[in-house]
């Protein structure tokens, strides 16, 4: 089958044909209609974060069970599923407390060491990263990491639910729990921005400012619910976010995991404001903090958000309902489909900005 496998930490996929095998125990085959090509892989194809090579990246992804293995339960051939990179036992105390983002035993969804790979190539076992690897024309996924979807939900937009829209709208609606009225800055309109912006809207927050260098994004941004927007290109963004919102907001959120915005997001809040990190940093990056003005003297609470704090299970079918409804904005995430031949200069689209998502549509 056709996979794009990333040999070395170059940013660059390398389009090849590849094995699959069958699916074990729990396992589920999953014949991928749509792959969503998120800005996280992009950033682990760069940066050792400890994932073996040569491996296959992709964790937004819709499909159609093709086959499923003997003690599969939840699913059957034929369903319309989407898969997440959130793995979960189903048995620890997170997850039967419902915080399955937070499980002791993820590694249960995967193969035990030393046992026939899911995918290889001439032989050697090929990696697929966080049991998903949905870059690729099939994939092998446990049941645990899927969810059931209606069939009438097209599959580039059911795929964008897996990441996008559960870590940003996850973030306001589960972590936040934003209240109606209250003020939200959003910095980094990319795909998760701007699903962090769709749900401020969607629970009546008060104002929206969406952070970004790129003007271009301004209109996407406010078609997605921003009532404001700043460019720090154009100046002090603390100071900008202080003159619309005296005092500051009440929740930052901060997208893109770099050093500056995520101190960014600190100093635009007001006394007593909360901060969530959900943009992936490099490893062993720090921020500075001053913790008298900021934890002591102001009150802030920062907080590090995993997957939107999603029972995944419980969201993704009720972000699709909402989609279907048309209370929640799927279609203009989706900048292009492409075939998995394109995956390079789509990534280069997106590392520029001017895009939200492109989504894989053929092989």
């Amino acid at each position: 089958m056709k996979a794009a496998v990333l040999n070395a930490l170059n940013g660059r996929f390398d389009v090849e044909d590849i094995d699959i095998g069958s699916p074990q125990g729990r396992e589920v085959l999953v014949q991928v209609k749509a792959s969503g090509l998120c800005h996280s892989d992009l950033h682990l194809a760069e940066t050792d974060f400890g994932i073996p090579l040569p491996a296959v990246y992709g964790h937004e992804i819709a499909g159609v069970v093709s086959q499923i293995g003997p003690d599969v339960s939840d699913f059957a051939v034929g369903d319309h599923v989407v898969a997440s990179l959130i793995r979960f036992c189903g048995h620890c105390f997170p997850c039967l407390d419902g915080r399955t983002y937070q499980c002791n035993h993820p590694e249960e969804t995967l193969r035990e060491p030393g046992a026939e790979a899911r995918l290889t190539r001439d032989g050697a076992p090929v990696e697929q990263a966080f049991g998903t690897g949905g870059f690729a024309e099939y994939t092998i996924i446990h049941e645990n990491q899927l969810v059931r979807v209606p069939d009438e939900l097209p599959f580039p937009q059911a795929a964008l639910l897996a990441c996008g829209t559960v870590t940003g709208a996850g973030a306001v609606i589960n972590t936040a729990r934003v209240k109606t009225g209250e003020s939200v800055a959003v910095l980094g309109v990319g795909g998760v921005g701007l699903n962090a912006i769709a749900a401020a809207k969607l629970v009546g927050a008060g104002r929206i400012v969406a952070i970004d260098t790129q003007p271009k994004k301004e209109a996407l941004a406010r078609k997605f619910g921003a009532t404001d927007f700043v460019n720090p290109n154009d100046g002090d963004p603390i100071a900008a976010v202080r003159a619309l919102i005296p005092g500051g907001v009440d929740h930052s959120f901060e997208v893109i995991g770099l050093k500056i915005t995520a101190e960014q997001a600190i100093k635009i809040t007001r006394v007593g404001g909360n901060t969530y990190m959900i943009g992936a940093h490099k490893p062993g990056s720090a921020i500075d903090l001053n913790v008298q003005e900021d934890l002591v003297q102001d009150q802030k609470v920062i907080r590090g958000v995993y997957m939107g704090s999603s029972n995944f299970r419980h969201d993704i079918p009720m972000y699709a309902e909402l989609y279907l409804q048309g209370r929640l904005n799927l279609d203009d995430l989706i900048s292009r489909e492409i075939n998995i031949s394109e995956i390079n200069d789509a990534y280069l689209e997106l590392k520029d900005g001017g895009i939200a998502r492109s989504v894989i549509t053929s092989f």
